[in-house]
């Protein structure tokens, strides 16, 4: 029976070990729940705040990055309306230098236009002063011959107002003819 004892008693042993104990349960439940409250108090809590401070961070990135975002976009659209701006100012910069020349180009032409008709009405004037003297110079040289002639032919010398009307007669004869 020596045996049998040794055996009842590795059995008793193993059934104190593997059983159920009311008051073993209930320590290790007191256990667990003191390890739980623990936990939390020093791992849990900390541990959470760094969750949620890490999530608020992230969260404030993605809100700085959608309102960067929103700002470039607001950006661009305003670089392309002072883009469309400054094209229209340079077309109309260079619709205004065009007018601008063109106004110059007819200023220019009407002075050259003008000069050239004073030219042009200063050389007649020369002309007419040209011919004149042309005139005047014929006169005198046929006044002297006629009045050379004048007193060969009468044979007397003439005096100045004879002279003169017979130069006036001669050449309102001349021009009669």
């Amino acid at each position: 029976m020596g045996l049998l004892n040794v055996s009842k008693d590795v059995a008793s042993q193993f059934e104190n070990f593997v059983g159920v104990n009311l008051w073993t349960m209930l320590i290790a439940w007191v256990n667990l729940l003191i390890l739980y409250l623990v936990l939390k108090k020093l791992l849990f809590k900390p541990l959470k705040n760094m969750i949620d401070s890490r999530q608020k961070e992230i969260d404030d990135m993605y809100s700085d990055a959608e309102a960067d975002k929103a700002s470039a976009a607001a950006l661009k659209v305003e670089y392309e309306e002072r883009l469309a701006r400054a094209s229209e100012e340079s077309e109309q910069m260079l619709r205004s230098a065009q007018r601008r020349a063109q106004l110059k180009e007819e200023e220019i032409l009407k002075e050259a236009n003008d000069k050239a008709a004073r030219t042009l009405e200063r050389a007649e004037e020369q002309i007419e002063q040209e011919k004149k003297r042309a005139i005047n110079d014929v006169k005198n040289q046929v006044s002297g011959l006629a009045v050379d002639i004048a007193a060969a032919v009468i044979g007397r010398d003439v005096s100045s107002a004879e002279h003169e009307d017979l130069i006036n007669d001669f050449i309102e004869n001349i021009g009669e003819k």
